[in-house]
């Protein structure tokens, strides 16, 4: 009985059983994936910070100090692969100067084939500051600063900026010693977080695309998981292993060079030590060095820290291949499945290992047929089979009788024995792997990358975890009793979805069709529609022979036979290379190649893309983030070139280029600074980061 004071509360309604379908299984992906926190100012916070009062013509150290946010991090003087260091910009007092910035010994961070030097903790850089000569005691020299860094996460990366201030006090010349000693104790450990210097020069040499460098470190010192950075650019291949060998008051590194790197001036190095931080720094002249013995070269692995991290990326980019127009009603209709057994937990849990093995077997063959054409030589990467148009034929044909099917045109029936042992699941799984590789989903881009440069069985693995992440919400629902009783009763209501789930693979048809038009032009597509046209017409007879009680084998046959006939006449006929011209998200965009690649960046920043017609995500984010007015102004405004590379059809040209930056698909969004190497940007762009990037690219000095 509810008070008089306050409004009786109606039950609520039940829900309808598809949402309550829907809900089941969003609830099975949203149990595995973690939602990013809400975008804040800065994620990493800045403070100025003077060490104490000076005298006049001295000089002493002021200190950024820094704090990133619980999973977010800040770069090095040289980042790396990835990133940009920080850009300073002093106002001063007349008379007054800095001097360069030191910086704390950086700790290496692996994020696919991307080698980034980085600061996941707090960290101070310290700038020497000299007070003028003709200031007088007691005064207080205001110093400002306005400084703007890059902060990343494994995943995102935003370009922040601070203001900052602080005062210096300009203590007497003849003030008592104490005014001398340091007034802020962080000072101490700020230091001690400086690579020690150390006098002794060491040396390197570069042979046959190796460096090695000899570092001048006592015998009796110790190192645990070295790792040798380099402040300048353009040498070492920041991601190849490092291989150590002591010899006698010397540590010999080995490493591969960049292309093109050759041996010349003096080299500023900083070597961490162990885990704590600890490290040195050094000049390395160009000289003769030792070679290191083969037994301690460290093969790439993927069994560590960061290969769980890979793994853990591509398992977490198959969850997320679920949510495709093509994945989602199989899945669905998977769960349609299960609703209609009822509470039979054993069949449940049958029908989802079946389900995972026809996934994990269909991924795991894709991956070893791209290898295994990539070891004898075919320049391809993940979903090239979407690049030639017999794929095309095939995938029409396969989702043309999909729609007919859901649309109740014929029904498609298993034998009993094979239906109750789990084959139709089986099948299920591997239609929704094939359904699937068109996408190269967010956390994917670093493992399947990762993939092209391990050892066969290793890549295998980070197929495997592609394929479980694909097969988890169904594995879910059939392992997990709470998420099928979420699952409604079965009723009419099931057919009607059915009918639904339809549209988005009939939009799916019409996706193939555009592809085949803008793969093989006019030709491909007239092909195409025809085939629709006999497979729905044969879909026709199935049902008409279902309906009279008779055999349906015949047309189902012969719509295979026109699919096989199709895939072949497209193979043998139609070039993919004369069609039509790639489309640009922005007007105005220049066609990738290398050597434009390289006019452009010298005229100032450059915003490179690679695409596909095929590429879900791809076309999203040209359409959400790239081609908006405010990004094309800021684009103007500030001289950014913007550069696509098309890789819809098979080119050798963006294959190796894709391979070098650690990517095996698409997309791939470049940014490069005028005189520095690409950032690589996340795989889901938002225009806001585009029109950052473009102001703070212009008129930044080089680091």
């Amino acid at each position: 009985m509810t008070s008089p004071s306050q409004p009786s509360i109606r039950p609520p309604r039940p829900a309808h059983p598809a949402l309550r379908l829907f809900i089941a299984i969003l609830m099975a992906l949203l149990g595995f994936i973690a939602v990013p926190a809400a975008a804040q100012t800065n994620h990493i916070a800045a403070q100025l910070v003077p060490e104490r009062a000076a005298k006049p013509g001295e000089t002493i150290e002021i200190a950024i100090a820094m704090r990133p946010e619980d999973g977010w991090h800040g770069y090095w003087l040289n980042p790396g692969d990835a990133g940009f260091g920080m850009g300073l910009d002093w106002e001063l007092p007349d008379g007054a100067m800095t001097g360069a910035p030191l910086y704390p010994t950086p700790e290496p961070l692996l994020i696919g084939s991307l080698m980034n030097h980085v600061y996941e903790g707090p960290y101070a850089v310290l700038v020497p500051f000299t007070v003028p000569v003709d200031a007088a005691a007691g005064d207080a020299l205001p110093v400002r600063l306005r400084a703007d860094w890059l902060a990343c996460t494994d995943r995102i990366c935003v370009p922040e900026q601070a203001e900052l201030s602080a005062v210096v006090t300009v203590a007497a010349e003849d003030a008592n010693p104490s005014a001398a000693t340091v007034s802020d104790p962080r000072f101490a450990s700020w230091r001690q977080a400086l690579p020690a210097p150390v006098l002794a020069k060491g040396r390197y040499q570069i042979d046959g695309g190796n460096i090695r460098i000899a570092v001048p470190l006592a015998a009796s010192a110790q190192e645990d998981q070295p790792h040798l950075f380099f402040a300048d650019d353009g040498i070492v291949d920041y991601a190849a292993p490092q291989n150590f060998e002591r010899q006698g008051d010397w540590l010999i590194v080995a490493s591969k060079a960049r292309q093109n790197a050759r041996a010349g001036g003096p080299l500023e190095m900083v070597l961490r030590l162990d885990t704590t931080g600890a490290g040195i720094g050094f000049t390395a002249e160009a000289g003769k060095v030792p070679a290191i013995s083969g037994a301690n070269i460290k093969p790439d692995s993927l069994f560590g820290s960061t290969g769980l991290a890979l793994i853990a990326a591509a398992f977490a980019g198959g969850l997320l291949l679920n949510i495709m127009p093509c994945v989602f009603p199989i899945l669905s209709l998977k769960a349609l499945h299960l609703a209609r057994a009822g509470g039979d937990g054993h069949a449940a849990r049958r029908e989802a290992l079946a389900y995972t093995a026809g996934v994990v077997l269909a991924v795991l063959a894709l991956g070893g047929v791209m290898l295994a054409l990539r070891a004898a030589g075919s320049e391809i990467g993940w979903a090239f089979q979407l690049q030639e148009p017999a794929t095309i034929v095939l995938l029409l044909a396969l989702v043309v009788a999909i729609t007919a099917n859901l649309a109740g045109l014929f029904e498609f029936t298993l034998p009993v024995g094979v239906e109750s042992n789990g084959g139709g699941a089986f099948m299920t799984g591997l239609l929704a792997a094939v359904a699937a590789t068109p996408c190269t989903a967010p956390f994917m881009a670093a493992a399947m990358g990762a993939a092209l440069l391990l050892p066969p069985v290793q890549a295998l693995l980070l197929f495997g975890a592609l394929g479980l992440g694909l097969a988890t919400p169904f594995l879910a629902i059939g392992f997990i009793p709470a998420l099928r009783r979420l699952l409604p009763r079965p009723g009419p209501w099931m057919e009607r979805f059915r009918r639904i789930m339809a549209i988005p693979m009939a939009l799916t048809d019409m996706a193939l069709l555009w592809l085949g038009w803008r793969l093989g032009g006019t030709a491909l597509l007239a092909g195409g529609v025809l085939l629709t046209l006999l497979v729905l017409a044969l879909c026709w007879l199935v049902r008409k022979r279902q309906r009279r009680g008779l055999s349906a084998m015949l047309p189902a046959v012969a719509a295979c036979l026109v699919a096989l006939a199709g895939a072949g006449a497209a193979s043998a006929f139609v070039d993919p290379q004369d069609n039509r011209p790639p489309e640009s998200a922005i007007p105005g965009t220049l066609p990738f190649s290398e050597d434009a690649l390289a006019q452009a960046r010298a005229k100032g920043p450059v915003f490179l893309y690679f695409t596909a017609d095929w590429c879900v995500t791809c076309k999203v984010n040209e359409q959400v983030a790239i081609a908006r007015d405010p990004v094309i102004k800021a684009f103007g405004d500030n001289g950014v070139t913007v550069m696509a590379g098309d890789w819809t059809r098979r080119d050798p040209a963006i294959t190796r280029f894709l391979s070098a930056q650690g990517a095996a698909g698409v997309p791939l969004y470049l940014w490069y600074r005028p005189g520095h190497e690409a950032d690589q940007l996340p795989q889901v762009l938002h225009s806001q980061l585009l029109i950052d990037r473009a102001v703070l690219s212009n008129g930044k000095p080089e680091r």
